[in-house]
């Protein structure tokens, strides 16, 4: 056990892991890759290339950083999921560490995370909707229209994972065609003349970068997703590392080439206030509006299939805290194979915020849950990173490669500073929002740590 100091000392291995069995599929390798690179490529990338037009072509150099960025996370997690092959990721990971207060941190964040990007989801897609049905000017429709979209992938939820998986599987397919469409075809069709100022913001290089960097980081969010189910992955000590990177290399690259075709086919006045920039591209690409209108749709399934799963996700992150007594015990209740009362709190949180965001009059709903997300998304990655140099200068032997000892405190030390970087390019107001989100976290920690131990009190009686 590592040298607890002052800190908590972590609790036994949870009872509730899962022990495989005859009926277990593990997934090797291929699969494993397509989960990384499935769950980063969601909702986000529709919108993003119009969210980081304002700061100017200088926002693909953020491209390129956050890509670096992204793979030594993806090695750190990788490293990590050696030496603790379970299901749960940074959870996992902090709680070895630091002890239970720290891995609730990590599972809160994250849980905040994912019905924040539920939220942001649903805005992209109402983006996509007005392209078939304009309803952008009307504020009241367009509520109706985003909380639409969020509650149905609920009820699917709530029907039972063999619905969540149907679902899945048709917007997954759907998903990459529109992405293929614009990142191949935007070649033939790019224009330098489209491409607008390299800085068209008023900030600086490393301000703009930063801040570009920090709405980007959103399309990159899921390069977690194997070793958060390693668990499931044969031979996790070897395939969760290669996977990350793998599907988080194969997402950057067609991300790059999606955002580069947008900006060299739309106008840059134009892209700044497009509320549909793919479906501008094609459009752009192949004259008319049918191309458009196909994109829109397969977007908007696309988008959907996202919510579908993040909304799953959303309900599972608290079900496994809750399982080792840190979270309220209600969201271990399932019903047809769904946590169903995470599945409501999480979409009822997210309706709330939506509606809030609408109505307090923000000038750029997406691009302001986007933000909260970075914040409230690095906590973990933080989290998880300081874990990995917890374990490399304590010299735990079985937890440290010898040789290998400098190599993975640089990705370690990368990749905690990309983190702490990647929060101050979120902007007060995000990380004011966020801290508020994570301090009521701490609350419910106290009342669960309170609750513990008066059962632990009363058993010793």
């Amino acid at each position: 056990m590592p040298h607890t100091g002052t800190v908590t000392k972590p609790a036994p291995a949870p009872q509730h892991e899962e022990h495989p069995s005859k009926h277990d599929r593990r997934f090797g390798l291929p699969i494993a890759t397509a989960l990384v690179m499935g769950n980063i490529i969601g909702g986000g990338i529709f919108l993003l290339p119009a969210s980081v037009a304002p700061f100017g072509t200088i926002s693909l150099v953020a491209f390129g950083v956050l890509t670096v960025g992204a793979i030594a996370l993806a090695l750190v997690f990788g490293r990590l999921a050696r030496r603790h092959p379970r299901t749960g990721g940074p959870y996992v990971y902090a709680r070895e560490a630091f002890g239970d207060f720290a891995g609730f941190l990590a599972s809160w964040s994250y849980w905040i995370t994912t019905w924040v990007s539920n939220a942001a989801l649903a805005v992209a897609a109402v983006g996509y909707l007005d392209v078939l049905l304009p309803i952008h000017g009307s504020r009241f429709w367009t509520i109706v229209a985003a909380l639409t979209v969020q509650w149905l992938p609920a009820l699917a939820n709530l029907a039972g994972t063999r619905y969540v998986g149907a679902v899945q599987l048709v917007s997954t397919v759907l998903k990459f065609a529109p992405l293929l469409l614009v990142a191949v075809g935007g070649l033939f069709f790019f224009h330098a003349d489209n491409l607008g100022p390299f800085r068209a913001s008023g900030d600086s290089s490393l301000g703009a970068v930063s801040a570009s960097a920090a709405i980007l980081l959103f399309s990159y969010l899921g390069v977690e997703s194997a070793s958060v189910s390693a668990g499931e992955v044969r031979d996790p000590e070897r395939n969760v590392g290669r996977a990350t990177v793998l599907g988080t290399g194969l997402a950057a690259l067609l991300y790059l080439l999606c955002t580069v075709a947008v900006f060299g086919t739309v106008a840059h006045d134009r892209l700044v206030d497009s509320s549909a920039p793919l479906s501008d591209s094609v459009n752009a690409m192949f004259g008319g509006t049918w191309g458009g209108t196909a994109v829109a749709i397969a977007a908007i399934v696309s988008m959907l299939g996202a919510l579908n799963g993040w909304t799953l996700l959303s309900a599972q992150t608290p079900y496994a805290a809750a399982k080792d007594g840190l979270f309220p015990a209600v969201f271990t209740k399932k019903k047809r194979g769904t946590p169903t009362v995470g599945v409501l709190v999480a979409v009822t949180l997210a309706s709330l915020l939506t509606v809030y965001n609408y109505t307090a009059g923000s000038a750029g709903v997406f691009e302001t849950l986007v933000l909260v997300t970075t914040f409230t998304a690095t906590v973990p990655y933080l989290l998880a990173t300081a874990a990995q140099i917890y374990f490399l200068l304590s010299g735990q032997g079985h937890r440290v490669s010898g040789p290998r000892l400098a190599r993975d405190m640089v990705f370690a030390l990368a990749a905690f500073g990309f983190s702490l970087w990647l929060v101050g390019g979120a902007g007060y107001a995000a990380v004011y929002q966020g801290v508020l989100f994570l301090f009521v976290g701490v609350l419910v920690y106290a009342w669960m740590a309170a609750r513990k131990k008066r059962v632990a009190g009363d058993t010793t009686d």
